[in-house]
């Protein structure tokens, strides 16, 4: 793979020193560039000579590094010391059988750290920026790491700037660069060139840099640098980068691990000397010591949490998310509250206009375009097909959704922009944003002077209108009760209410939104419906059923939001909703006695989402939030779980995010939160397993001499057990199927111990059952002169089988679940199975893990032992339904 080169080494015709202080068209020029962009040749040329736009990542580790990574731990090193001494005093076959296995148990922790590393690899690949860019001539979206020096990029507010650019065209355009300069207030650009060569990056009007954030207005730039060659770049190239950030359950599972390690050695020291004591062998007794230390330590632990998470990761990506922040994806499981936008979330996206009035409130259809029409239908019909922004076809529009309905309702009338542009063609634009909640563009006249189109929320535009238009164009009062009527009419049916007004001035005032949004005619209303999505309503009531709070925020109109909320099921009164003014009459104490108990905001703006999400974690509530815009980003960061829109969503919120849903449906969030719980529950089953093995090991090893019986097991025995017993079936766990109840549940505390809800109490008395079948089989088995050892071996190692297929569900049985629903788990217990008849039934086999055949009624009597575990947990499964059961049966 091509790096991206540094400044220094940049060759000179791509190499601009301060291109602040040239003009716009001399970069062009010099950079060998155009307005319409570079052509493909010429793109895979400097590619090829610059290579990519990126940044040096860490250097991944080679094979190689994590082979040497399995031998530095302290208990194997300590088990390779103890083949070295088995080989000195002659032992050659243990030292052979120990070398055996230490070496397979490297391959398969090489084989998850490798699986692990691609998982994470992939998930970096899928979660790149893009980049809006302009080649020859044809605009297209494209990965931010193809760009190359002479690029043309168009830049909009909520965009991530990809690149170093020197602007060449800019319509309001203001950058957050904070990033870069600490400074938290957006700094306004343009085109112009300054004069100082060594300005700080926040002087530099004309230039945007890599990684800070527009958020306001639009603009193009040519790219002047990529990768290195950036202001970001030469901070990364001194800064080094930075390491993976390890999960909360990684953590905790390593610390788990590293203190079971020392409680382990401690426990085998204990072995050790009581095995001496009582007159055993001192190398049997101190490889029985090590074997037993390495087996009680899950090494595999902290690899299998980070397999399970990253490629659970992948999977949410068939539920259409993508994982950005691997942490959320343990954290899903966590969810009480979802507060999700309504708009393309709970909803379509698929704006219909059902309704039109005029500026006296009239409702009515719009007249098709002639030149009879009716003056003030005209100037509505100009307005919807003009004060808009949507490119191409009829049947391939591309745009804001609404500015789609208002197009295809204009040109259903023959009101079509390309048309009406040649009499009044675009002069100017002020781009919606929160604040204002307006947009307006200015036009102009065939005569003298221009024409502004407002649109924007009928209430914003009524406060800063004067008059209204009749049908016939004449010039009436504003009838104000009239509109709001007829505005709180279409919301309670659900509708979004927008208006237009219209002002006529002599000339354009500079940078003044004011100037032009003020003293207006309002021109008409429009109702527009949304359609809530069928799968949204569907996932509403499995929230409500898995314990999570469904809760809508939105900017629309309050009876509109009521009325979507009714249809899907979040609300039911108006007492559970608050409008944004209620909002900010409350101060933070006085909100959180209410906000556990409202399910929908109206006419909030995004900022104000911040003090919700504060607000219910202050509660002790875990918040998952979605946003799109700029101003989402704060509350996305802030919550437990921030969710950025993928189709609608701005570069600034999925930066922020930590999910990002990629189809903008609600349905996925819930889909990702069962996912969310699969994979956590799958990870505290292997814990189960694995721990519960190595306990069962333990007790049985640590008992015998206290019982008077010798011990059990040798090294190689040990070691057998912990290479098959926690390799494939515990690794399979993770393809085990989510439980049936999973979503009918309530959500896991996130501060929970691993070992809640009765896992660590399960793993002892477990264990301690295990320890039991085994000394029990010892004990009969030397009385009865069989072949006690190797029965007790095989006793062991089957329990463990039996134990794994039971854990499978915490309630559900193992014969409702049905075999086959986990093939990978059942293959490999079958493959540990033959495994385990191998070792006593081939010959050449039976010397090196001194094992003898056993007859058909020995492995009979083994086989039937060691199924007391599977039966045992099976009934304990019994007992937790009925408590279940009881516990509904008080509950209704």
């Amino acid at each position: 793979m091509s790096h991206p080169v540094p400044s220094s080494v940049v060759p000179e015709r791509f190499s601009l020193e301060a291109p602040h202080t040239i003009p716009a068209e001399e970069v062009l020029a010099r950079l060998g560039s155009t307005p319409d962009g570079l052509d493909e040749a010429e793109v895979a040329s400097r590619t090829a000579e610059l290579g990519p736009n990126t940044l040096p990542e860490a250097e991944t580790r080679s094979i190689f590094t994590m082979i040497l990574d399995q031998f530095k731990d302290f208990l194997i090193l300590l088990l390779l010391g103890a083949a070295v001494i088995s080989g000195l005093l002659g032992e050659v076959a243990d030292t052979i059988a120990i070398l055996v296995i230490v070496t397979l148990n490297a391959v398969i922790g090489v084989v998850q750290e490798y699986r692990a590393e691609r998982a994470m690899e992939a998930l970096r690949e899928m979660s790149g920026e893009t980049a809006t860019v302009r080649r020859a001539g044809r605009v297209t979206e494209i990965p931010a790491s193809q760009l190359t020096v002479g690029d043309i990029v168009l830049l909009e507010a909520g965009r991530v700037v990809p690149a170093d650019l020197r602007l060449i065209d800019s319509a309001g355009l203001r950058a957050a660069e904070a990033a870069l300069t600490g400074e938290s207030l957006p700094v306004e650009k343009s085109t112009d060139a300054i004069e100082s060569p060594t300005a700080p990056v926040g002087d530099r009007a004309g230039m945007v840099h890599k990684g800070t954030q527009i958020v306001f207005g639009r603009g193009v730039g040519v790219v002047t640098g990529i990768g290195l060659a950036t202001e970001l770049g030469r901070i990364a190239h001194l800064l080094g980068s930075a390491g993976d950030v390890k999960t909360p359950l990684q953590k905790r599972l390593a610390q788990f691990g590293k203190g079971l390690g020392f409680a382990a050695l401690g426990l085998c020291t204990i072995v050790f000397i009581v095995g001496i004591v009582r007159g055993e062998d001192a190398l049997v007794m101190f490889l029985t010591a090590v074997s037993l230390a390495v087996a009680a330590v899950p090494e595999a632990l902290p690899a299998v949490a980070t397999i399970s998470l990253a490629f659970g990761a992948r999977r949410l990506v068939k539920n259409h998310t993508l994982v950005r922040k691997l942490p959320a994806v343990e954290t899903l499981g966590s969810v009480t509250f979802i507060c999700t936008d309504k708009t393309g979330t709970l909803t379509l996206n698929e704006m219909t206009v059902e309704h039109l009035a005029t500026g006296a409130a009239q409702i009515a259809e719009l007249p098709t375009r002639s030149d009879d029409s009716p003056e003030g239908w005209m100037w509505f019909g100009r307005a919807l097909a003009l004060s808009n922004d949507v490119e191409g076809e009829t049947d391939a529009l591309v745009g804001d959704p609404t500015e789609i309905a208002f197009w295809r309702v204009a040109a259903k009338s023959d009101y079509i922009r390309t048309a009406l542009e040649g009499d009044l063609p675009r002069a100017a634009e002020l781009p919606f944003d929160s604040d204002r909640k307006l947009m307006t563009t200015a036009h102009k006249l065939p005569g003298d002077g221009y024409v502004a189109f407002t649109k924007g929320a009928a209430e914003s535009v009524m406060d800063r209108a004067v008059n209204a238009m009749g049908p016939d164009g004449s010039i009436i009062p504003l009838d104000r009760v009239a509109a709001e009527t007829l505005v709180d009419t279409w919301s309670a049916e659900g509708l979004r209410v927008l208006a237009f007004g219209m002002r006529r001035v002599d000339e354009l005032p500079a940078k003044d939104a004011n100037a032009l949004e003020s003293d207006l005619t309002v021109l008409g209303f429009v109702g527009l419906v949304d359609p809530p999505r069928q799968e949204a309503a569907d996932a509403v009531t499995v929230c409500i059923g898995a314990g999570i709070v469904p809760v809508m925020i939105t900017g629309d109109h309050p009876a509109t939001a009521l009325a979507i909320a009714r249809r899907l099921g979040i609300a039911t009164s108006a007492d559970e909703m608050m409008t944004g003014a209620e909002l900010d009459a409350l101060d933070l104490e006085q909100f959180e006695r209410r906000v556990e108990d409202v399910r929908v905001y109206a006419r909030v703006a995004p900022e104000q989402k911040l003090k919700i999400v504060r607000a219910l974690q202050d509660k002790g509530e875990y918040v998952a939030m979605t946003g799109d815009g700029v101003n989402d980003a704060p509350a996305l960061a802030r919550a437990d779980i921030g969710v950025a829109m993928g189709i609608t969503g701005t570069d600034v919120a999925k930066e922020a995010a930590d999910m990002v849903l990629l189809d903008d449906n609600f349905s996925s969030i819930v889909a990702s939160v069962r996912e969310g719980r699969r994979i956590f529950d799958n990870i505290r089953k292997f814990i189960k397993y694995t721990m519960t093995s190595n306990s069962g090991e333990i007790w049985t090893i640590l008992l015998a001499p206290l019982v008077g019986l010798p011990i059990p097991l040798l090294p190689i025995h040990i070691l057998w057990i912990n290479l098959v017993t926690d390799g494939l079936p515990g690794l399979a766990l993770a393809s085990e199927p989510h439980e049936k109840n999973i979503m009918q549940r309530a959500p896991r505390a996130p501060k929970e111990s691993i070992f809640a809800d009765g896992l660590g109490v399960h793993l002892v008395w477990v264990g301690l059952l295990m320890g039991a079948a085994s000394l029990v089989t010892q004990a009969f088995a030397i009385e009865l002169g069989l072949h006690w050892q190797t029965m007790v071996f095989t006793v062991l190692c089957l329990s463990q089988m039996g134990h794994v297929m039971s854990i499978r569900s915490d309630r559900q049985s193992l014969f409702s679940q049905g075999l086959r629903s986990n093939m990978p788990l059942l293959g490999a217990v079958a493959l540990t199975f033959a495994l385990q008849m191998a070792t006593i039934y081939v010959p050449f086999l039976q010397p090196i893990f001194k094992t003898e055949a056993l007859t058909a009624l020995e492995l009979g009597a083994a086989l039937a032992i060691s199924s007391v575990v599977f039966i045992a947990v099976e009934i304990e499964k019994v007992f937790k339904r009925r408590r279940d059961a009881a516990a509904e049966a008080v509950a209704s």
